[in-house]
């Protein structure tokens, strides 16, 4: 059991620091829906959760009747009749109070390798909420980041942004974008020679993306002590028509937010680019206007999309909101608001560190008052500190879905803040952001099958659908040729791979997806034994 305590009136335990379009997709839950629950700073006990065991065949060991494979024990998942997916193991751990039900039904995640990185391939991966894996796209020599249910032209879409990613810590890159047949829909480039950033790929109702673009140029750095023509970074948020590619609106950072209001200290000489602002989430504030979030001046930006000016600051050095206690933020990511009064943010608070641990924070936000007051502080029970990177989704029935950035993991918190579900990935990979959605995936190729003797007699089947959300069962046919093949055998889904042990010894054979109807999804291509 873990421990929950409430706070209230006092800010943080000691030591801790201070939409997609209005008509976008409606569905169950959305990465920038909310209902607002009980206020209150929640602070989980660290008990129970410090070091994670996970017993034999707990989420994401190999299904029943199969043995372990030395991949899987080292992080890494191997297939059978998908040798060529090498995905990172996804824990998932349940505790205390769920939800009722299983919605939303997956989680969204863009594991890629860091520092010596691990063992596997980086990718696009979906998972169920026991981990289990569903779909998963290599990225053979392309960072992954930021997949995500949004919707394009009225239809459910996967996007999320692939490139190189800088050593200053921006990206170099292009937003992607697939159908639910995960086949390629388009791809969303950057305006004025520039190239599209990893931090922000977020779609519009009006058919358009709102996305980060970092530029490298010259500014006056002799307020912060620096040279006058010094080497900068410029954050640019960008509007794209996702149809035709053109650049509908460019809001420079360095035009309205001055080098001084930065807490990042410049370079010493000139020979790296100052990166004074660091851009790290755009979205549509509730009125239209722009939310823009930079992480090296510890603010958020409200900007009138038909100026650029900023209609108001939040946090930072000229706040122009009075910050209540706890609300404070520093080094943060994805910043939305939520409707009149409500915003999150993923308040990394490091890196340097500023406070003892990462929060996911619920803000009420007061714009005639211009007050800002925490409604709600998640708080992981390891107690670390994302050194960036990050996410916060509200979801619709209160719960909320935190992404903790540089930390290997993910968790889901009730109305109540009780942890009710933490996910984590191998060490030496990282996801961006997490995100939970439903999703309906009818992948164009047809299933995988691959087959082996049974040490005990007989054969075993290993059937396997990437990106397939809808199998129920997979039903065995055997026969002497394809044109014979019969049902021979079933057995429930019980992972990305199912294992099926039969009597039967084909020699050739083949699987049948079915849904939970019994209807016929999909059937593989016929196969033979392999030893």
């Amino acid at each position: 059991m873990v421990d929950q305590v409430t706070q209230h009136q006092g800010g943080p335990p000691p030591g801790a620091g201070g939409s997609r379009g209005p008509a976008a997709l409606a569905r169950v839950l959305s990465r920038r829906q909310f209902v607002a629950g009980a206020g209150g700073l929640v602070a989980l006990g660290l008990a129970g959760l410090a070091g994670y065991e996970w017993p034999h065949g707990g989420p994401g060991r190999s299904s029943p009747g199969t043995e372990p494979d030395y991949a899987e024990l080292s992080g890494v998942s191997g297939f059978r009749s998908r040798p060529d997916l090498l995905p990172p193991v996804v824990r998932v751990r349940h505790l205390g109070r769920g939800p009722s039900g299983a919605s939303p039904r997956f989680i969204f995640l863009a594991p890629r390798r860091v520092g010596l990185g691990g063992p596997g391939q980086p990718g696009l991966m979906v998972v169920d909420r026991e981990g289990r894996l569903i779909w998963f796209k290599p990225t053979t020599g392309a960072n992954p980041f930021d997949l995500a249910v949004q919707a394009y032209r009225g239809r459910p879409v996967l996007t999320w942004w692939q490139g190189q990613v800088t050593a200053a810590g921006y990206g170099l890159g292009t937003g992607e974008m697939a159908s639910q047949s995960y086949q390629p829909l388009g791809q969303v480039q950057a305006g004025d020679g520039l190239r599209a950033d990893l931090h922000e790929l977020n779609f519009t109702s009006a058919g358009t993306a709102l996305i980060t673009a970092y530029e490298e140029t010259t500014a006056d750095l002799s307020k912060v002590g620096g040279p006058r023509h010094a080497k900068v970074l410029a954050g640019h948020a960008q509007e794209i028509d996702i149809a035709t590619g053109k650049l509908l609106w460019d809001w420079d950072s360095l035009g309205h937010v001055g080098v001084e209001e930065s807490y990042e200290e410049p370079p010493r000489g000139n020979r790296a680019s100052y990166d004074y602002f660091h851009i790290n989430s755009v979205s549509e504030a509730p009125d239209g206007n722009v939310l823009i979030s930079a992480k090296n001046t510890w603010a958020v930006y409200k900007v009138d999309r038909s100026s650029g000016r900023v209609i108001w600051r939040m946090n930072g050095k000229r706040s122009d909101f009075t910050m209540g206690p706890g609300a404070n933020f520093y080094w943060q990511h994805d910043s939305r608001l939520h409707g009149p009064g409500v915003m999150t943010v993923f308040d990394d608070g490091s890196f340097p560190p500023e406070e003892r641990q990462s929060r996911a924070l619920v803000l009420r936000v007061d714009t005639r008052a211009m007050k800002v007051g925490l409604q709600r502080a998640y708080l992981h029970p390891a107690g670390f500190l994302a050194a960036n990177q990050g996410s916060v989704q509200l979801l619709a029935d209160g719960r909320a879905l935190v992404g903790w950035g540089s930390q290997p993991y993910f968790s889901e918190f009730a109305e109540d803040g009780t942890l009710v579900l933490d996910g984590e990935l191998p060490i030496g990979y990282r996801s961006y952001r997490a995100f939970a959605s439903d999703w309906v995936g009818h992948p164009v190729e047809p299933p995988s099958v691959a087959v082996r003797p049974d040490p005990g007699g007989g054969t075993v089947l290993y059937a396997s659908w990437n990106g397939a959300t809808e199998v129920d069962s997979w039903t065995a046919l055997a026969g002497e040729d394809e044109g014979s093949l019969q049902p021979v055998g079933s057995q429930e889904w019980s992972g990305f791979e199912t294992a099926i042990a039969l009597n039967s010894t084909g020699p050739r054979f083949a699987v049948v997806a079915l849904d939970s109807r019994g209807r016929q999804l999909g059937r593989s291509q016929a196969v033979g034994t392999t030893s």
